[in-house]
């Protein structure tokens, strides 16, 4: 007797930790990044800065440059002024106000240190960097607008067409909104103030303006010379490049090829038209020659958009019961000279978020956009988020040491519960999922809080010169930029949708092409395997395409944590539309109604009959047409194009165990434990490093990260010798686990993950440093929390008399 073994049950690829399939070049260096383009008489560029913040070009000569070795040509603005337009902004929050004219290079007048004022262009990139020092300008300096509250006296107006240095001031009011109803915040907040039974907390911090650090440096190739204008670049937004391209320089769209290769690393430094782009496409079409431009570190770190910059004003109500009754955000937010492509909207995609996890009866976000003489802030890894979650997470902690709580007590009681989702918070925002009671007893469990209180209660009995302070940060944030309708209604310029494509290919191979453009985040081995698992093929036989406009023709990019729950539910419904198509074909060949036609592990099946046939041989039928219904195209090759109904709620509550050497200031992060919530999770693995990475910057901020100016706007510390980056012996090992409550509002049930870690951080780490330190008698530490600062807080406190 012979025994049939039972067909083995196919191993999903979804939830499976892969390993990536990009990492084999990555890490073998046969890639190409934008720098190693080479092309046939290819010239290269390079910018002449100003080292000015603010001032009047009064002359410039470029006579000694143009004689330097290799040197073909030097453009200043005058030279290139009616040929270039201004840089976009695509989404100024201000409808009834122009925003300044931001042009790629200054014509008569500079606004920042680092802005372009000459363009030199040279057979070697050496030749044309040597050449820039011989350029000779004279700049009439004019009085710099660099500190935040200065601007807003108007002083000094930077753009004299507007009038005044602030743009715009952003309301968001939770009654006003409906959001909430009964009294407003402001009402809330003036009857607390004199209520006995209640407390109002209010506290001002200050968010320092940081770099996006990434690997790659900013690169762009541009070829003139074929009958389409091809531009390599090192961006996040080769899509929205092409179309603001064509916008900006009157452009063919249909002759403007972008290609985004590999590109190491972005987090929102990437996510822009910069003026280096339009440069390097103005003078390669001048000279009929293609450039190339790449950007040194130092030009990186000075003229790169950069992120955060802003005061913070907070306030909470309470009853001493410790129930939440208001929240209250006033924010100064730095805008820098100029408007990047979303520079205006990133300090309001706080507002909606501002209430995080809690149950707020009343909420006010006031939020005031100015301009300094400093480069240009816009995007960076959160975009909004990060800032609105150290506010509320701070201000929570400040509320318990006020009644005498513990943070995480507080925390429980002012929460959305589990039973309680979908939740619409005071921001308008409705929470589809979520369990932050799961999440967070994890996170206590792994963290062994209890045991660490004790720990910190010894500590401060045997008045230990090293002390241990506790963390904690349980936030959520919105993922997945959209939906379309929402955006549009806010102002933005752009949709939130994502566009996907399938080609299946007669030897049953599958080619993905998705409008997600990968700038490190592993899309080519998440979407092959949720292809591999819709469509029953094997993972390797799944190609994904993506960073090319001739390739990809539709897309929205990659930024704000929406690739997987926008982009890849894109590739998951294209894929159903894949297999629709295919079951017309199956029932034909199988000789079968359509309706009795099963699919599943890739085979199409008679139900109730062991008649079946395999997708690949479906795909080869089709590629032959031989035998084939009528009326049916003959393609099983499919489109979808994705409109979330929502965002994404991702949550996580974070715990840092920090030591503090009360004699030095040192600040040690001794343990790190957090339980993130996002969603299902396609690939463990990559999650994993998502949260690792965004740790690394959250925490940096925190502990290391800070872009000074001096008072003429000149960036002191443009160098990695002086900006510092945290390395990994500067952290500790992370102890990260995952919860999952799958999102609603995609067929995945993810939400998103590229953020978390930094949105999170930040607030943990410096809520842990004061934590350590408060029975002293010290209430803040301006981030970075170095080590000078926190010493010089404890001398002051001590100065003061100490804990009062």
């Amino acid at each position: 007797m012979t025994t049939t073994a039972e067909p083995a049950t196919p191993v999903s690829e979804i939830g499976r930790a892969r390993t990536r399939k990009e990492d084999a070049r990555l890490i073998t260096g046969r890639t190409r990044w934008t720098d190693n383009i080479t092309l046939n008489g290819m010239l290269h560029a390079a910018m002449v800065r100003s080292p000015v913040a603010h001032g009047r070009i009064t002359s410039i000569d470029v006579s000694e440059a143009k004689k330097m070795p290799g040197v073909v040509a030097v453009f200043t603005g005058a030279d290139l002024d009616s040929e270039q337009s201004g840089l976009p902004c695509a989404w100024p929050i201000n409808a009834e106000a122009t925003p300044p004219r931001h042009v790629s290079i200054a014509v008569d007048k500079v606004n920042f240190a680092g802005e372009i004022i000459a363009v030199v262009v040279a057979r070697s990139a050496a030749e044309a960097r040597d050449a820039v020092d011989a350029v000779e300008f004279d700049i009439e300096p004019l009085e710099p607008v660099i500190d935040l509250n200065d601007a807003l006296t108007d002083r000094t107006v930077i753009h004299s067409e507007l009038g005044t240095n602030k743009w715009v001031t952003f309301p968001f009011d939770s009654v006003a909104a409906g959001a909430t109803s009964g009294p407003s915040a402001d009402e809330v907040i003036a009857a607390a103030e004199n209520d006995p039974d209640s407390v109002v907390v209010t506290r001002t911090w200050r968010q320092q303006r940081l770099i996006p650090a990434f690997m790659e440096p900013r690169s762009v190739v541009v070829d003139p010379t074929g009958e389409q204008l091809t531009v390599w670049s090192s961006t996040q937004i080769p899509h929205v490049l092409r179309t603001m391209l064509g916008v900006t320089l009157g452009l063919p769209e249909h002759k403007l090829r972008v290609i985004a290769p590999d590109v190491g690393g972005g987090f929102g430094g990437k996510l822009q038209v910069i003026p280096e782009e339009i440069l390097t496409i103005l003078v390669a079409n001048k000279l009929r020659r293609p450039v190339k431009w790449t950007e040194t570190r130092s030009e990186s770190l000075v003229s790169g958009h950069h992120g955060r910059d802003q005061i913070q004003t907070v306030t909470i109500a309470a009853k001493k019961d410790g129930t939440f009754t208001a929240l209250k955000f006033d924010f100064i937010a730095d805008m820098g000279a100029y408007f990047g492509l979303f520079t205006p909207a990133v300090p309001v995609f706080g507002a909606f978020i501002g209430p995080a996890v809690y149950k707020f009866p009343a909420y006010k976000a006031v939020f005031t956009d100015v301009f300094t003489n400093k480069t240009p802030t816009d995007a960076y890894r959160g975009a909004g988020r990060p800032e609105a979650t150290f506010a509320v997470e701070r201000i929570v902690d400040e509320l318990a040491a006020v009644l005498g709580r513990d943070p995480m007590d507080l925390r429980k009681q002012n929460w959305i519960k589990n039973t309680e989702f979908p939740y619409t918070n005071a921001g308008g925002l409705t929470y589809d999922s979520g369990n932050y009671e799961a999440a967070t007893e994890k996170a206590l469990e792994l963290f062994d809080y209890e045991g660490l209180r004790r720990e910190q209660e010894e500590r401060r009995r045997n008045n230990d010169p090293v002390q241990l302070g506790i963390g904690i940060s349980v936030f959520t944030e919105m993922c997945g930029l959209a939906p379309s309708r929402l955006l549009g209604a806010l102002g933005a310029g752009a949709g939130g949708w994502e566009h996907a494509a399938i080609r299946m290919l007669p030897t049953g191979k599958v080619e993905v092409v998705t409008g997600s453009s990968a700038h490190g985040q592993g899309h080519e081995t998440a979407w092959s395997q949720i292809v591999a698992d819709k469509l029953g093929v094997p993972f390797e036989d799944v190609e994904v395409l993506h960073g090319d406009t001739q390739v990809s023709p539709k897309g929205m990019d990659t930024y704000g944590s929406r690739s997987l729950p926008v982009g890849g539910t894109a590739v998951v419904k294209c894929a159903e539309k894949v297999i629709e198509k295919a079951k017309k074909v199956a029932a034909h060949l199988l000789e079968a109604d359509e309706s009795d036609i099963d699919f599943a592990a890739g085979r199409f099946s008679v139900r109730g009959t062991d008649k079946g046939i395999t997708i690949q041989e479906v795909v080869f039928a089709t590629f032959l047409s031989h035998n084939f219904p009528e009326g049916v195209e003959p393609s099983l090759d499919s489109e979808y194009t994705f409109d979330p109904e929502n965002f994404s709620f991702p949550h996580g509550t974070h715990l840092a165990a920090i030591e503090v050497d009360t004699e030095t200031g040192k600040v040690h992060l001794r343990k790190y434990v957090c339980v993130d919530d996002i969603g299902s999770v396609v690939n463990p693995l990559i999650a994993e490093g998502q949260i690792h990475g965004g740790l690394a910057q959250g925490i940096a901020q925190a502990l290391y990260e800070e872009a000074n100016y001096d008072e003429q706007g000149t960036l002191v510390n443009g160098t990695f010798v002086d900006y510092t980056l945290p390395s990994a012996a500067d952290l500790p090992s992370f102890i990260t686990d995952r919860t999952e409550t799958p999102a609603t509002t995609n067929p995945l049930g993810v939400k998103g993950v590229g953020e978390a870690g930094t949105i999170a951080s930040t607030p943990a780490i410096v809520n842990g440093v004061l934590d350590a330190i408060r029975h002293l008698g010290v209430e803040h530490v301006e981030m970075p929390c170095t080590a000078q600062r926190v010493w010089r807080a404890i001398q002051e406190a001590e100065q003061q008399g100490g804990a009062q």
